[in-house]
């Protein structure tokens, strides 16, 4: 290819936004044209490579949007440390068919919308971080935030009279993880707010929820067995439990790894 042309290519490969076709195309000419590659593979080639390049920025831009340091992905947790953790249901969640059926997962101190639940140590975070990779990868948004931090954040929009802009923004994510849901005490004002946002999503979208109490102890936090019995109602409609009762996975892989040293 002559100067002229392959800068006109250039070029116009930019203004398409093709970086990784720009990229590969010399590299895979000579070898397509020794190989004998039609002139349909060639181009087929480039355009592969750019939608695999593409997708993988994608998931790269939702796991930032997602607004944790990193997901952790589900092959790196260490099933064998709760060995009473139903091994069967978590490839099933991991598949996001709860999320675009508009369930809930809760992970407890015994659950996330879908619910996490278990004591403390027992992986849940890791868990919903691995579920929250897994939908990021499905093409599906992911927002992680600790329910003191989404009170917070409500209450703040609420004094500066936007909390139904971030209510919207809030509704538009697919898999909201709200994690340490029971961990620490919330005012009144907080817990009505958070109480308004979790049944707003009802019928609408997927919640994924850490607690850090059973479901018969969460009144204790929350102040109220009326809100506390709307959040749950709200919950339960379409739920998946995910117990991760057992020992400390944490203090597990601690020792493991002092053991390696």
């Amino acid at each position: 290819m002559t100067e002229a042309p392959q800068i006109l290519l250039n070029h116009r490969l930019k203004s398409l936004r093709l970086p990784t076709v720009l990229r590969e195309y010399c590299k895979l000419a000579r070898p397509s044209e020794a190989e004998g590659l039609g002139h349909v593979h060639f181009p087929a080639r480039l355009i592969e490579l750019q939608m695999i390049d593409r997708e993988r920025r994608m998931i790269e831009r939702r796991i930032k949007a997602a607004k944790v340091s990193a997901l952790q992905s589900l092959d790196s947790f260490d099933f064998k440390a709760i060995p009473a953790l139903n091994k069967m249901q978590v490839p099933e969640l991991a598949r996001c068919e709860w999320v675009e059926r508009r369930e809930n997962v809760v992970m407890p101190e015994a659950c996330l919308r879908h619910d996490a639940l278990g004591p403390s140590g027992t992986g849940k975070t890791h868990m919903a971080l691995g579920l929250g990779l897994s939908a990021c990868q499905k093409g599906l948004s992911v927002g992680f935030v600790t329910a003191a931090a989404l009170v917070h954040e409500l209450m703040e929009a609420k004094g500066e009279r936007r909390l139904l802009r971030l209510q919207k923004e809030m509704v538009g994510c697919k898999q909201p993880i709200i994690a340490e849901l029971g961990f620490v005490p919330l005012s009144k004002t907080g817990t009505g707010l958070l109480f308004a946002r979790i049944p707003q999503r009802h019928e609408r979208g997927a919640t994924l929820i850490i607690s850090n109490l059973p479901f018969d102890e969460w009144t204790e936090p929350f102040g109220s067995e009326r809100l506390t019995g709307i959040l749950l109602d709200g919950l339960t409609h379409h739920l998946n439990i995910l117990e991760m009762n057992g020992e400390s996975y944490r203090l597990g892989q601690s020792k493991a790894c002092q053991d390696k040293a």
